[in-house]
């Protein structure tokens, strides 16, 4: 530890002064482990950043009145972190909101984040590592929720009209640079609706 003018070592902060560094969302990308969503096991679970899954013309929506149903689908397996959900969810609406208005289109989120992800927190700043050195694979405390989700499973779906086609399809591109995998845009019903537009 560096010292100071006078020689000595610099007093440490107080209890919470310590700047804990928020770690990069890479960390958590990747499917692997056993599952951990029993929150009665554990507390202080964050909320979710995703509250609302259905948006738009929900009635029409769920009697499959629109002809057109596009479906954003992952191309691997990975987990998809609440606030990215969350930020995805926001562009596509927005997107799809402006070219179709409020009724003229149905949005689902089709995934929920279930599994619990953990993190042993390090602080950093001056006298750091005295702190950070604990125990080796330590439990961890709760930092937020992640949908884990399997190749090829649907993320979002739209269901519009075809007149609006393109700006869903655009809407779910957006959403594509959201989340942590590549992923394809499939027209589920419709086809014979767009001849030309696809």
């Amino acid at each position: 530890m560096p010292l100071n003018m006078e020689g000595r070592s610099p007093a440490l902060p107080k209890a919470g002064e310590w700047n804990m560094a928020r770690k990069p969302a890479k960390m958590y990308r990747s499917a692997k482990g056993q599952s951990y969503t029993r929150r009665e096991y554990t507390g202080g679970i964050p909320n979710s950043r995703i509250t609302n899954f259905h948006m738009g013309n929900r009635v029409a929506g769920e009697k499959h009145e629109f002809p057109v149903e596009l479906t954003l689908k992952v191309d691997n397996a990975c987990q998809i972190r609440h606030t990215a959900l969350e930020a995805a969810r926001i562009i596509v609406n927005a997107t799809i909101r402006a070219a179709a208005g409020s009724q003229g289109y149905s949005l689902r989120v089709r995934v929920y984040p279930h599994q619990v992800l953990r993190e042993n927190k390090q602080a950093t700043g001056a006298g750091a590592d005295r702190v950070s050195q604990g125990m080796r694979c330590a439990f961890g405390k709760n930092v937020g929720t992640a949908a884990r989700v399997t190749k090829n499973q649907k993320v979002i779906t739209i269901q519009t009209s075809p007149a609006h086609f393109a700006a869903a399809k655009d809407a779910l591109r957006k959403a594509n640079c959201k989340l942590p995998t590549t992923s394809s845009i499939v027209v589920d019903r419709g086809h014979e609706h767009l001849k030309g537009l696809v």
